[in-house]
């Protein structure tokens, strides 16, 4: 077994995991082009050529953005991977606009009449999901940073067992 591990890099199970999603995805294939072949193959030229030539020139001009704005902070603030606490929000506001931005925008014209509700709803809905999910991760990075400072012994309380500090914060 460890020879395998070593030989293969990974533990078995990564490997049957690996080959249970390339068999399924292979049965979702054959199924999927058995019934409509040319929309299913334009589907992922276009699901590619989407992804490579216009979302990903935006979102990683949006992460350069920010990159670029919030790299200034002050020296007080401990250095923390906070990219991440923008990112996670960020991309799954963008899924659900994604899936649901006919009835967020209200281009949906048949729903009302069949369904009988209002699409009237959905920006708002989204917006203060969107609005959740980054003050969700902005006190998770608050917590992150008050934890680096005890950590660190910056916020003036001593962790448990340290050497006590003078003004300049060097001790003697």
């Amino acid at each position: 077994m460890a020879r395998f591990a070593r030989w293969y890099g990974a533990n078995p199970l990564h490997l049957l995991a690996l080959v249970s999603s390339f068999a399924l995805t292979g049965y979702a294939m054959v199924r999927l082009f058995a019934v409509r072949p040319l929309a299913v193959a334009l589907w992922f030229v276009g699901a590619a050529v989407a992804h490579d030539l216009i979302l990903l020139p935006l979102y990683s001009l949006a992460d350069l953005t920010v990159l670029a704005v919030l790299r200034h902070r002050a020296a007080r603030v401990p250095r923390l991977p906070w990219i991440n606490h923008v990112r996670v929000p960020a991309f799954l506001s963008g899924v659900l606009l994604l899936v649901w931005f006919p009835l967020i925008f209200t281009l949906s014209t048949p729903y009302t009449g069949a369904t009988g509700l209002s699409e009237g709803v959905y920006l708002g809905r989204w917006l203060a999901v969107t609005g959740v999910l980054f003050g969700a991760s902005a006190v998770s990075f608050a917590f992150a940073v008050r934890r680096a400072r005890r950590r660190d012994g910056r916020d003036g309380r001593q962790p448990p067992g340290a050497e006590p500090r003078h003004g300049d914060g060097t001790e003697r």
